[in-house]
């Protein structure tokens, strides 16, 4: 039984898939490698079967028509045979004494029959060009080196939140919640590190700078003109996250769980109105789509609509009108980008 399976999903990754593939090698026959061919039109399939066959005990390759990053989430969780699961995309990489860390540290936990459902570590968000660097840690909000529970989590304050980079789910666990990503939709990332935590009831956190995020193509989906082009997946994610739990479930989760949830629907509603509200295009259909995802929530889960609306982050903005929305909340979007060093 290999200990971890990491999805790498590819479309037309050619040219920088290879550095990913290698630094997941480093962690031997205790991973298993699942890369995603996603309909990809140029090298990558090639490159692909060619780690398959010269690590056949290592490397699987699935491949399929193109479906979206979702997708490529989907199909790996369905092939793997790892006791955890972890997505690494595949322009990113791990970093190799970490990936060491963490797979030693999960051995041990197996073999003193204490393992836990989520583990997580820091991330990196790593610009080469500039050679500039800012590390994620959750050191103010979760206990270090050991177990712990949803009732010992601290208040995750701002834009701070968990994402799919510093989470490393337990297989069943992650298939019990039935997180299925939608297909041809970016931004799903929120989903995966959403919709299962109710299910990790037991989680460590190794205080180790495991995954770097790569920063700098003009073709990623995080840069401010992609975000502005794509308000209307970040709509249909917005619902998919608010379509997981109702209010009233989030309420009846422990009070660590509830507030991070709460926390979280909270930033992301933020970045959905940012997305809708900053483009300069449009602007018309943007407020019809964004006055909709208000009215789905007030119909479906009024105690919710009433949260994001009156007592959460979007309050801030949501009482300007349309095109202050937008201003206001792309200059809070391009503050913690420089503060984070991603522009």
């Amino acid at each position: 039984m290999k200990i971890l399976t990491i999805t790498v999903p590819c479309y037309n990754s050619q040219a920088y898939m290879e550095k990913c593939v290698d630094s997941l090698l480093t962690g031997g026959d205790d991973v298993e490698i699942i890369i995603v061919n996603d309909g990809s039109t140029d090298g990558t399939l090639e490159i692909a079967k060619r780690y398959e066959k010269q690590y056949p005990s290592i490397v699987k390759v699935v491949d399929k028509p193109n479906g979206g990053h979702g997708s490529g989430v989907n199909a790996g969780l369905n092939a793997a045979t790892g006791l955890y699961y972890k997505v690494v995309d595949s322009d990113d990489w791990l970093d190799e004494t970490a990936l060491q860390v963490l797979l030693s540290t999960i051995k041990t936990h197996l073999s003193e029959d204490t393992a836990a459902d989520l583990y997580v570590t820091n991330f990196i968000y790593d610009k080469v060009c500039e050679n500039t660097q800012f590390v994620r840690n959750y050191r103010k909000n979760l206990p270090v080196g050991r177990f712990f529970d949803w009732n010992e989590v601290k208040r995750f304050r701002t834009s701070t939140v968990l994402m799919m980079h510093s989470l490393l789910y337990k297989t069943e666990k992650l298939r019990e919640s039935n997180t299925v990503l939608p297909e041809h939709t970016f931004y799903v990332d929120n989903i995966f590190a959403y919709k299962p935590l109710p299910f990790m009831q037991k989680m460590f956190y190794l205080d180790v700078d495991l995954y770097h995020y790569f920063i700098g193509r003009e073709d990623q989906s995080v840069s401010i003109n992609n975000i502005t082009k794509r308000y209307r997946q970040q709509i249909k994610v917005m619902k998919e996250l608010l379509s997981a739990y109702s209010y009233e479930q989030i309420t009846s989760f422990p009070k660590g769980l509830k507030r991070y949830m709460l926390h979280n629907l909270s930033v992301i509603m933020v970045m959905t109105l940012m997305f809708t509200t900053a483009g300069k295009d449009e602007r018309d259909v943007r407020r019809e789509y964004l006055d909709g995802l208000w009215d789905y929530l007030k119909i479906n889960d009024k105690k919710m609509f009433k949260y994001l609306c009156f007592h959460s982050y979007p309050v801030l903005v949501d009482w300007m009108p349309f095109r202050l929305q937008g201003k206001v909340t792309l200059l809070g979007y391009r503050f913690f980008r420089k503060k984070l060093k991603c522009s």
